[in-house]
């Protein structure tokens, strides 16, 4: 599976975040490739109260700064990890949080990092898939672009089709923030039942 460019993380993560819905997240294991293509992201962005940029470059969020095409993997609630795809030019903190994929490929590596009780249940939520995919902070910073990579974003040559069958793209508020809590920047594919959330209460999504 043929990575994607790097010019592709180049834009704004706004621009990104909707157009990675679709294509591959894959996780390089001994026993093989696991993975599925991604149906939910949110983005974070410069000037951005949500995002771990805001504050300033920290240890923590070095791999945040670029350069483009990077994982940025953090650690929430001192268990689970996220991952993100990070964007824009080396030195501008922007990155996509990829929230949901479905799970396709290397099933039983994946039922062995994760126990859950449907397929869905593996990887609906950005905690669920990095468990799912053995992603963590050691993981931090590795190129998204390189087919060797311990993880990698892949093309899919019928991502049109794919966002046709599973859509609409739909946009929405991003879940489980306080800060700029209502500006439109999670994007799914509206058809898949591996959303993590459909609808926040009292946020109307819009189609595109």
């Amino acid at each position: 599976m043929k990575p994607l460019p790097r010019s592709f993380y180049e834009p704004s993560a706004e621009v990104v975040a909707p157009l990675l819905l679709g294509h591959w997240l894959i996780r390089n294991l001994p026993s093989g490739p696991c993975g599925g293509p991604i149906v939910e992201t949110e983005a974070y962005l410069v000037g951005d109260p949500a995002s771990h940029g805001f504050v300033g470059q920290r240890p923590r969020t070095r791999a945040m700064y670029g350069p483009p095409a990077h994982a940025y993997v953090y650690l929430i609630y001192g268990f689970h990890c996220c991952f993100n795809a990070v964007c824009r030019p080396e030195g501008i903190a922007e990155a996509v949080l990829v929230r949901a994929i479905e799970a396709e490929t290397g099933l039983d590596a994946m039922r062995q990092n994760r126990v859950a009780p449907t397929p869905i249940a593996l990887t609906n939520g950005p905690g669920k898939l990095c468990e799912a995919l053995s992603v963590d902070r050691m993981l931090d910073g590795v190129d998204l672009c390189d087919a060797s990579s311990p993880l990698y974003i892949a093309r899919n040559p019928n991502v049109a089709r794919f966002q046709e069958e599973r859509g609409p793209v739909t946009v929405s508020v991003r879940i489980g923030i306080s800060k700029a809590a209502t500006l439109p920047l999670r994007f799914f594919l509206g058809g898949s039942p591996f959303i993590s959330r459909r609808v926040r209460a009292g946020a109307a999504p819009s189609s595109g």
